[in-house]
């Protein structure tokens, strides 16, 4: 038989970034040199064969892959071997890593949990995992988490700006400016100068809480007395604030500030003048706002097109809307669900409920899914018009692509039902009960419908299904 070629932790390396599949890479990681030579490896490896030498690479590459697939089961495993493999010493950023994937998930005492493991990997823990715990913990509003870390940063390393600005930014999310001013002092007396994303963080917080006065004298304060200019995000910010507080005038002028200092226009600015534009009674000036993206050569997005589709429901120019949605298509733009579900409102708020409806079920074609606001909005148009067959028929849809799990964001609509007289909504309410038969809510609206129903197989029917012998069609 002829000796396997041994397989060098480079080529695994390569083989790991060319691997797509996280199942795949994974398999591919614990079995390297059966599957490099073998397609359709045995799972059970050869016990003589030497472990095989992982590269630090190799470890970063399979846990990256596994974090992003959400796969953590598997990717603890990997970081339990990793842990036991003593030749290497793992660099801090591989934790970074996982601590940020468990934050997107929304799993921060995973993220804690590592944070505290750092040391058993033979790793030292800097101001950088700590500042990538802070910001996790502030995605999922864990603020006494926050604090409790903050009060222990001195075992680690001294404060950043990266950190007073993570900390600035959850004083200004919980809309305490007073606290968030105190550690933009603290950060000062610190001898830690403030940056672009520093002023950015204050200037939105201030914006977003209708302090535009002070949000603008920050604005001045950051270019004369620190030299730094006001970046896109900021414009933004403060475009937005003054759109808030019904001051389009003002916003233009700031927008054309941003063209005469030439700083890199962001599609939000636009998007937010388009929305405000209709808001005013100034539609006119929209598409003008459309043509002067193109024309500073700031290409229109999603959300820019939305907003001009938001304005025509609005105002009931459904044409126009339409004419945007194939516009989008036309610049290479994938119209998302919120392009549809905006459209779907404003008709079913016009009672043109079947148009509505015609475009449900074209966004299949349109390759868009509807979700459960899609569905939800057209169930409440049919039910307004008191066409409880095609609301029942709606319904019966959102049940089976699991839309109406929960009877609490539908009850209002089955008490709608309830009014008309059709089997449909029978179906709907039995399929619910047979998918979550402990829902209280559920039943009470079974027991309505019993109560109320004249039909003389009510009771056996409500027997049948609660001693689970009633089969659905």
């Amino acid at each position: 038989m002829q000796k396997l070629k041994k397989v060098s932790p480079f080529r695994l390396n390569s083989l790991l970034r060319l691997q797509k599949d996280p199942k795949l890479a994974l398999h591919l990681f614990l079995n390297p040199e059966s599957v490099a030579q073998n397609p359709n490896p045995n799972p059970d490896p050869d016990p003589k064969v030497k472990p095989f030498r992982y590269s630090l690479l190799s470890y970063d590459l399979i846990i990256s892959k596994l974090g992003r697939a959400k796969m953590f089961s598997q990717m603890e495993t990997i970081i339990e071997k990793l842990k036991n493999d003593t030749r290497i010493t793992p660099e801090e950023i591989i934790f970074c890593n996982i601590i940020t994937f468990y934050g997107r998930a929304r799993l921060p005492q995973k993220a804690l949990q590592v944070f505290d493991e750092i040391p058993t990997h033979r790793c030292h823990r800097t101001i950088r995992s700590v500042n990538t715990l802070l910001n996790i913990l502030l995605r999922c509003r864990e603020f006494d988490k926050m604090v409790e870390v903050i009060s222990g940063i001195e075992k680690y390393a001294a404060p950043d700006a990266c950190t007073y600005n993570i900390m600035i930014n959850a004083c200004c999310v919980m809309s305490d400016l007073e606290r968030a001013w105190y550690v933009f002092d603290e950060m000062r007396m610190r001898g830690v100068e403030p940056n672009s994303v520093t002023f950015g963080t204050l200037i939105n917080g201030l914006c977003v809480n209708s302090e535009l006065d002070t949000a603008f004298g920050l604005k001045k304060r950051m270019e004369m007395d620190f030299k730094i200019k006001p970046n896109a995000r900021i414009y933004v910010a403060l475009i937005k604030g003054l759109c808030k507080g019904g001051h389009l005038s003002k916003a233009i002028k700031l927008k054309d500030e941003m063209l005469r200092k030439k700083v890199e226009l962001d599609p939000a600015v636009y998007s937010t003048l388009i929305s405000a534009s209709f808001k005013a009674g100034r539609k006119g000036e929209a598409s003008g706002f459309l043509e002067e993206m193109r024309r500073n050569e700031c290409k229109p997005d999603t959300v820019t097109y939305n907003a001009m589709i938001h304005g025509f429901c609005q105002e009931n120019e459904f044409d126009s809307a339409f004419a945007a949605l194939s516009e989008m298509e036309k610049e290479g733009l994938k119209p998302d669900v919120i392009s549809y579900n905006v459209i779907i409102g404003g008709l079913c708020r016009e009672r043109k409920v079947e148009e509505a409806n015609d475009l449900l079920q074209d966004m299949p074609r349109r390759k868009c899914a509807p979700d459960a606001v899609t569905y939800r909005t057209l169930l409440e148009g049919f039910c307004d018009l008191k066409q409880f067959k095609e609301a029942a028929s709606i319904l019966d849809e959102m049940i089976f692509k699991g839309y109406a799990r929960h009877s609490s964001s539908i009850s209002k609509y089955i008490d709608d039902l309830l009014e008309g007289e059709n089997e449909e909504v029978w179906g709907c309410l039995f399929s619910l009960v047979k998918r979550n038969p402990t829902d209280r809510c559920i039943w009470r609206l079974l027991t309505s419908l019993v109560c109320k129903n004249n039909r003389s197989d009510s009771y056996e029917l409500f027997d049948r299904l609660i001693n689970g012998t009633l089969i659905l069609d």
